[in-house]
């Protein structure tokens, strides 16, 4: 049976594929989407460069960062070490730019889970769990090799085939069947979902695992639940029938020390509502600081069981756990709550869902993953903050039942949603397929970007929010209590909240997608302009004594994770940036966009903006110029936008960033050639950003601040490329005006 062309699922998943992320060994110029788990991508090859796979020992990009290029400056250095010093090694804390230990690039992460801002958990291409964003604004990146899919096949009475979803061989649980091949498996993304057909070898039957998070435009509820959702389709090619169960287990952590330090306990569960069940097994992690509660579960109905095994070691051989599956598809369910783990311990659960599949019929089994952190102490502990979602579930870290429960009924809902919103996007004929991958898949960082969302305390005052001088925002207070408060990180290495410069182009996601999280995040923006912090400072750059805020002025952030945001603003102490002139223009620039967009008088009324327009002429020529020098100059024109080209065509090297691409500013720079008529050359140099780093240097989910032509990167996963929203609203805007706008064509295509 010629698999990959039976199932509804797989099929559909075909006529999706143009849209779809594309893989290290299937670029766009094959026409698919799918990425098979195969040796050489297991090498951490991720591209659809030729030159880049046939190098006899292929290495990926390196990172650079301004010091770092730049060794021996002086003494700006040496500032900026003892400053570093002090941080990590008396205080205990993460530097807001690390620039002494970069972030490794790694080729393998996917499409995470989870909504905004309650935390979110990376699940990579080829299966594994690998990303752990849970306390705000802090990322672990440990491959926890318990945290699995393992499917159990059984013909009349007898197991027939058991394997682990998974390509590795781990030194762990190797009383488990490993090393799935991966050339029998093939990975989809486009954001908030991601699908892996899993073609199992001699068996006739095909499993797609379909996961889902909540991560719905315009839904300020939903959309915050800390949950995903796994819907795994399984078609039996055979001519009898099979059972099947799908197991899912989940180490009690997140693969880090903390995982060992004793306290930790699982329990079962089952949670029924309007006739709904659900049942799973609770991990609870008991951390002094920040605890959390796991949560694995399954949807029981008929023809449906589940069962689960509440507790096992995860560092040993697994035997008692696979030999339980394989006995007869099912787990012993032993009632009870486990022993507290002894220090040096780890501990780890399963769950199981089984039914049966008719011949040549197809199932369906759904399984989900939770967890519950509800209240969180950002790094100085002063205060403790209710996370968005426990105005509509639990905030006394009970919820992970309700919450997987909600997920597992809840979720047909929300994908109906998701394909309401991306429907019409995604069969526009007129858009390249590279565009519509990038348009949802850079989405990613609005939930994986360290993003925090929380509720103001009930019984916060006006004062407590405005400081001295807040007091003309009359709606500062009802905007923060009706939709909280948002806050994300310019980038994964950059770890200052709400940078403002980067927000400006990133915010365009917002402000069409959750325009009243933009709002909030305005308001608390206008609250620091008109409100000052005298204490004085050293800036690292040059080493002046300055004040951390001046009063109007639009500060640089709002905080960092590790101190205490919104309260501390200003992290980033490299330079004074009170003296940068686009911040105060920035904000400005926003509030008449905000205003343009949503018509909120109120809002309007309490930023009262200053705008500045330049002549439609000039910048038309401007444009033209920039595409013809720094585009169509730079790299044969297919990496999109140098930062620095001479007006001779003569790259500009007068800066340590000049020479590079940043791909947020070249989506703003193709949304503003959009918008100005250019739609071909506005295309033309975002597809080259798009296919330098989603397909030659494979840096999906994990876009970097910026890229040189010679495969050197700066600071992974960042805030700017959400710009490409800029993209989207310049082409709706166009399609307003015009009856039949012009649209690039398929010549155009860097890969024709």
């Amino acid at each position: 049976m010629p698999a990959r062309g039976r199932g509804q699922a797989t099929l559909m998943l075909r006529e999706m594929g143009s849209a779809l992320l594309q893989g290290p060994e299937h670029g766009a110029q094959r026409g698919a989407a799918l990425l098979p788990l195969s040796d050489s991508a297991r090498q951490g090859r991720a591209s659809a460069d030729p030159s880049w796979e046939d190098q006899a020992s292929p290495k990926p990009p390196s990172t650079g960062e301004p010091w770092e290029r730049c060794p021996g400056e002086g003494a700006e250095t040496c500032r900026y070490f003892r400053w570093w010093y002090k941080k990590t090694r008396l205080e205990k804390k993460y530097p807001f730019i690390d620039l002494l230990s970069a972030i490794p690039l790694q080729q393998i992460y996917g499409c995470p889970l989870g909504g905004i801002g309650g935390g979110t958990i990376t699940r990579g291409w080829r299966g594994e769990f690998c990303r752990w964003q849970l306390n705000p604004g802090i990322y672990h990146y440990e491959t926890v090799i318990a945290d699995q899919f393992t499917v159990c096949l059984r013909r009349k009475g007898q197991t027939v085939y058991q394997q682990v979803l998974s390509v590795e061989k781990p030194s762990t649980l190797q009383g488990w069947n490993w090393g799935y091949c991966g050339r029998y498996a093939f990975y989809h993304a486009l954001y908030p979902r991601a699908w892996t057909v899993y073609e199992l070898p001699g068996q006739n039957v095909v499993l797609t695992c379909r996961q889902v998070s909540p991560v719905i435009p315009h839904d300020y509820q939903d959309s915050s639940l800390p949950v995903g959702v796994f819907i795994w389709e399984v078609e039996n090619g055979n001519d009898e029938d099979v059972d099947v169960s799908i197991m899912f287990s989940l180490q009690n952590g997140t693969g880090t020390k903390e995982d060992k330090r004793g306290g930790h306990w699982n329990e079962p569960f089952t949670f029924e509502k309007e006739g709904k069940q659900v049942a799973g097994v609770l991990l609870h992690h008991c951390t002094e600081v920040n605890p959390f509660t796991l949560a694995i579960s399954a949807r029981e109905k008929a023809g449906t069981g589940v069962t689960h095994f509440t507790a096992f070691n995860p560092t040993g051989s697994g035997k008692e756990v696979w030999q339980d599956l394989l006995q007869d598809g099912r787990l012993d369910s032993p009632a009870g709550r486990s022993t507290p783990t002894e220090k040096g311990e780890v501990v780890a659960a399963a769950v199981c869902a089984s039914c049966t599949v008719p011949a040549r019929g197809h199932r369906t089994l759904k399984l989900a993953l939770a967890w519950d952190m509800p209240c969180v102490h950002f790094g100085s502990k002063e205060k403790l903050h209710l996370r968005r979602y426990t105005r509509y579930f639990s905030s006394k870290g009970d919820a992970a039942p309700a919450l997987s429960h909600y997920a597992l009924t809840r979720y047909e809902e929300w994908e109906k949603k998701i394909d309401a919103w991306q429907k019409p996007i995604l069969e526009n004929s007129h858009l390249p397929p590279w565009y519509k991958s990038a348009l949802f898949n850079e989405l990613y960082f609005l939930t994986d970007g360290g993003t925090i969302w929380v509720e103001l305390p009930p019984d916060c005052c006006a004062e407590d929010v405005q400081g001295p001088a807040g007091a003309g925002l009359s709606q500062l207070l009802p905007v923060l209590r009706e939709y909280g408060r948002f806050a994300y990180l310019e980038g994964q290495e950059y770890r200052m909240y709400n940078t403002y410069d980067v927000h400006f182009y990133a915010s365009f996601a917002l402000i069409m997608l959750w325009p009243k999280l933009q709002i909030s995040l305005q308001y608390d923006i206008a609250v620091t302009v008109v409100n000052e912090d005298v204490q004085p400072r050293q800036y690292l750059m040059r080493g002046q004594t300055a004040q951390v805020k001046l009063k109007n002025v639009v500060p640089h952030d709002i905080g960092e994770p590790d101190d205490e945001p919104w309260q501390r603003v200003n992290a980033y102490l490299i330079h004074d940036t009170a003296s940068w002139k686009d911040l105060n223009l920035k904000f400005v620039l926003q509030v008449y966009r905000d205003y343009y967009l949503t018509h909120d008088s109120l809002y309007l009324r309490d930023m009262w903006p200053v705008c500045q327009v330049f002549p439609k002429s000039h910048v038309v020529s401007a444009l033209k110029t920039i595409f013809e020098k720094n585009v169509m100059g730079f790299a044969g024109g297919t990496m999109g936008a140098v930062n620095g080209m001479t007006p001779d065509g003569v790259p500009d090297t007068s800066s340590i960033q000049s020479n590079e691409v940043w791909i947020g500013v070249v989506y703003a720079l193709a949304a503003t050639m959009i918008q100005e008529g250019l739609v071909q050359e506005g295309f033309h140099t975002a597809e080259g950003c798009y296919r330098t780093v989603w397909e030659r240097l494979g840096m999906a989910f994990q876009t970097p601040e910026a890229y040189c032509e010679k495969k050197v990167f700066r600071s992974l996963a960042y805030m700017r490329p959400l710009s490409i929203w800029s993209m989207q609203l310049a082409l709706e805007s166009r399609a307003s005006q015009a009856p039949a706008p012009t649209e690039p064509t398929q010549a155009n295509s860097l890969n024709p």
